[in-house]
């Protein structure tokens, strides 16, 4: 299995000739990829997911499935995009892929700022996208897509998050909202909290072999 991190939050994971999409925002290329059975997006943001990104996808992929909580269904029902809705708990089995889900509730942002639906998703039990949320699944991670930078984040918090869930390997995303030298800054507090854990920072159209 391999994942491509794109920009931000998404990510393209191959297996056996198959992808999945995770979050393919507006803050990302388009993505221009055959192959795909799912697309799942997160949460209802448009920085993980835009109707004119999953019409993109669904026009060369039309047999993919998206799926996402419930805000993501009601956030595209106006763009005549079909949502398979999952949450906390639920398990999918879409070509070689094995996907279970964790979390109910995006990070909070302000007191003015609505809370949505946010599920990330475990890939084959092995890779942890969390969407926008400090979710610990409670099943070990191998590898952990580790938001560096957002207006909901404390650097605090994500090293706290991260040592909790002690993933193996983890790798940046999320990381738009950063100046270069904020970036680096905050890599450098995911590879402390990561203690014996490895990071592995790709750029745009990088790949890690799981």
């Amino acid at each position: 299995m391999e994942v491509t991190k794109l920009e931000h939050a998404c990510q393209v994971v191959t297996k056996d000739g198959a992808r999945l999409v995770i979050d393919p925002g507006g803050f990302t290329r388009p993505v221009d990829v055959t192959g795909v059975v799912a697309v799942v997006v997160t949460h209802e943001h448009p920085d993980h997911g835009t109707p004119e990104q999953l019409r993109g996808i669904l026009e060369r992929n039309p047999d993919a499935v998206v799926l996402g909580p419930s805000g993501v269904r009601a956030a595209l029902a106006d763009a005549g995009i079909a949502v398979e809705v999952v949450g906390d708990g639920d398990h999918r089995e879409l070509g070689p892929f094995t996907l279970d889900f964790h979390g109910t509730r995006h990070q909070r942002i302000h007191s003015s700022v609505p809370v949505v639906d946010n599920t990330g998703v475990m890939v084959d039990g092995r890779l942890f996208h969390p969407g926008d949320a400090y979710t610990v699944p409670g099943v070990p991670v191998e590898v952990l897509a580790a938001p560096v930078g957002a207006p909901w984040l404390k650097v605090e918090e994500m090293m706290d998050w991260i040592a909790a869930v002690r993933p193996r390997r983890a790798y940046p995303v999320h990381e738009a909202t950063l100046s270069e030298i904020g970036f680096a800054m905050h890599t450098g507090r995911q590879r402390e909290a990561l203690g014996d854990g490895e990071l592995v920072v790709l750029r745009p159209g990088e790949s890690l072999t799981i």
